[in-house]
């Protein structure tokens, strides 16, 4: 008999701790293959593209335990098939990494898999997982941890940018803060670093159950090469997505001696070492005058600015360029950027083609739930403006 999901809704940010008597429980489940589970986003537009793309009453595909809804920030969002076995090979990977087990707070929405990842390393670990709530300072959710244990938590950039400026004493008390989900600049990292913050970098998405790579160095039985892109291999692997054969067998592929691949199209590199490095989505590439310019690069030159706090770089359609560069910024408190002034820095760092060409000042950065730039959004937005 075909098993069917459970569905759960995440909850609303300011009753983030409720994860603890919803989705914690059922994750527990489905971590001993009790019972399939898919988790909601909070928000009610994300919560019914979910549903879309889980469709509950169809047969659940063999062998999962858990579908994970990508954010879909640079395409249409997919279920990603997760067993309970790629869950547990991701949490002792990281446990192994990090120097043994440990309580975690949760920071990350449980309905993306930084979250849900938090939540099943605690299962594991006989741990219960502490909460932060919205708006509490993040010493109150860190003394809610067993004293003398361990202490882990995970963060997209935008946080760890905002904690560094708010709770840098609380932030350097976890043995281990993990940075993913989107590309960290540099000087954030030396900022977190000089703070006391033992920060580490993850590389990974739900289709390898979470960060696979730690500081450019790949996870126990991970195994990561580049060819047109960096594609991944090893336990930690799903297994294909939600009712979508086609674009499974694009993105999984087996290989003669058995093992699987997973193509990220994302653009990197390795170094003799082996450390990866990722430039970026292999489509994300703005080609202007002919040269290729990386966002990610922009972005981080922009933040670099003393006048910027945040950025986001698309490339807009240019009868001269082919593509121009477009920089959406948040300015700094009290500065006012100018397209003169960024131009000059941008170029100065990375060449003149990298230079954008407009700016757009905004409040904030549109981001998913999972807390990544909403890039799509932010390309919506200047195409309706263009016209």
């Amino acid at each position: 008999m075909a098993r069917q999901l459970t569905l759960v809704p995440a909850p609303p940010p300011e009753a983030a701790g409720a994860a603890l008597t919803t989705v914690w429980p059922a994750l527990r489940r489905s971590l001993d293959g009790d019972a399939p589970l898919a988790v909601l986003p909070a928000a009610p537009g994300p919560a019914a593209a979910a549903r879309g793309v889980l469709r509950p009453d169809e047969p659940l595909e063999p062998g999962t335990d858990l579908v994970v809804v990508t954010s879909g920030s640079t395409g249409g969002a997919k279920g990603v098939l997760l067993s309970a076995g790629a869950l547990r090979a991701s949490a002792a990977a990281t446990e192994h990494r990090l120097g043994g087990p440990g309580s975690w707070l949760l920071m990350l929405p449980p309905s993306a898999v930084g979250g849900l990842q938090v939540l099943a390393r605690s299962a594991l670990a006989g741990r219960v997982p502490a909460v932060l709530e919205r708006g509490e300072p993040l010493a109150a959710a860190v003394a809610r941890l067993p004293a003398g244990d361990r202490r882990y938590t995970s963060v997209v950039p935008t946080q760890l940018r905002r904690l560094l400026a708010t709770d840098p004493e609380a932030l350097a008390s976890f043995d281990a803060v993990l940075v993913g989900g989107a590309a960290t600049d540099a000087p954030l990292l030396d900022a977190a670093r000089a703070a006391g913050v033992r920060v580490l970098t993850t590389y990974g998405m739900s289709e390898t159950a979470g960060g696979c790579v730690y500081d450019g160095r790949p996870l126990d039985r991970v195994t990561v090469r580049v060819d047109e892109g960096v594609e991944l291999s090893g336990p930690v692997l799903a297994h294909g997505y939600r009712l979508d054969p086609a674009a499974t067998a694009a993105a999984f592929v087996p290989d003669p001696d058995g093992s699987t691949w997973f193509r990220t199209r994302d653009a990197g590199a390795l170094d003799r070492d082996g450390r990866l490095t990722v430039h970026g989505r292999l489509d994300d590439v703005v080609v202007t005058g002919g040269v290729n310019v990386s966002p990610q690069a922009v972005e981080a030159a922009l933040r670099a600015h003393p006048a910027v706090a945040d950025a986001v770089v698309a490339g807009l359609p240019d009868p001269e360029w082919g593509q121009r560069v477009v920089a959406v910024v948040v300015p700094a408190p009290g500065a006012d950027p100018q397209l003169a002034d960024l131009r000059a820095w941008v170029a100065g760092r990375l060449g003149g083609p990298a230079a954008p060409r407009e700016l757009h000042r905004v409040d904030a950065v549109p981001t998913l739930h999972t807390g990544k730039p909403d890039r799509r959004a932010v390309l919506r937005d200047l195409t309706r403006g263009a016209r």
